[in-house]
């Protein structure tokens, strides 16, 4: 007999999250750089003034960023989309909901109106297709924590990452080919785009970098299977803070080291399109192109709440229960 017929079900999404407007930036900065799995220090003060230093130095920069985006984080509208077409596509019983990370809604606000409403298991999906301590163990942990803190005898069962998923990746692949259009693929270098991580963080045994390694070589693989052989593939990371020694190559180094000079870039750590694509990639970066010269620089679309990536969560619950 299925227990989980007798149980309220929920999907739960996880995120990092991003401000909703400009008074929010520097709640994200203040809650980020708080976490203990980003600032990796024993003493709780020292992590509390070196994220005090570390939000005051970057919360106007930050807001700029983000009044060039239109105010806010693209990345909760954009989960809500993608919660809506996932409940359309599940029985009525199933609620899905998310939280995000370091804004609003968090952990507390949705485990309490998930309690309320009578849930008895949760599943947990983070929405990072990689593994990696700094995303998804944070995720995890902030939210099985916060359950524990409000009485909240619930099951959960949770997925650790998702890179090799089929479907996922003919998700991404489509988003790939609307990037590149009626253009020849011969005539595009490919970059994987990962979010960047202290070099640190690695050497200490997170399997980030292997993880982002191993899905660009099986996304390659998927391309050439359905006729798109890209002139070459490349690697390489964004989004570097502060002095320390970060995963190499960087998306600059990257760029200047192209001789070939017709690029799409493709954000493959993010599901989501938040600043670090819609700002970073698609401003930032494009501007940099521009003055190497390139005659095409594009950007690919995250998977959003593309069908097949709906499609993805609804195999990856289904394989859960």
């Amino acid at each position: 007999m299925d227990n989980n017929l007798f149980m309220k079900e929920a999907i739960v999404l996880l995120n990092m999250g991003g401000p909703n407007d400009l008074d929010e930036v520097q709640i994200f900065l203040h809650n980020m750089f708080n976490d203990p799995y980003i600032i990796r220090t024993k003493s709780t003060l020292l992590r509390k003034f070196i994220a005090k230093m570390i939000t005051l130095a970057r919360t106007s920069k930050s807001q700029d960023i983000y009044r060039q985006i239109g105010g806010k984080s693209p990345i909760v509208d954009l989960t809500k989309s993608l919660c809506s077409d996932l409940s359309k596509s599940l029985p009525n019983s199933i609620i899905v909901d998310f939280v995000m990370r370091y804004t609003p809604p968090m952990a507390h606000e949705v485990a309490q109106r998930l309690k309320e409403q009578g849930v008895q298991k949760v599943y947990l999906i983070p929405l990072y297709p990689q593994y990696s301590t700094t995303t998804t163990q944070s995720s995890l942990d902030d939210f099985e924590t916060t359950a524990h803190q409000i009485g909240w005898k619930v099951i959960t069962t949770e997925i650790k990452h998702f890179f090799s998923h089929p479907t996922y990746n003919q998700c991404l692949v489509e988003r790939i080919k609307e990037a590149l259009g009626s253009d020849s693929a011969e005539s595009f270098d490919v970059i994987f785009s990962a979010h960047g991580l202290p070099q640190k963080i690695v050497d200490e045994g997170d399997p980030y970098q292997r993880h982002i390694i191993a899905h660009t070589e099986l996304l390659t693989e998927m391309l050439r299977d359905q006729g798109l052989h890209f002139h070459a593939t490349h690697v390489a990371y964004q989004s570097k803070v502060g002095p320390m020694k970060w995963l190499e190559p960087s998306l600059e180094s990257a760029l200047r080291s192209l001789g070939h000079k017709r690029v799409i870039i493709i954000p493959i750590a993010f599901t989501i399109d938040n600043s670090e694509t819609d700002f970073e990639l698609s401003i930032e970066y494009a501007h940099v192109a521009h003055e190497l010269g390139f005659e095409e620089y594009r950007v690919s679309r995250c998977p959003n709440n593309h069908p097949l990536f709906v499609q993805t969560l609804r195999e990856l619950y289904e394989k859960m229960r």
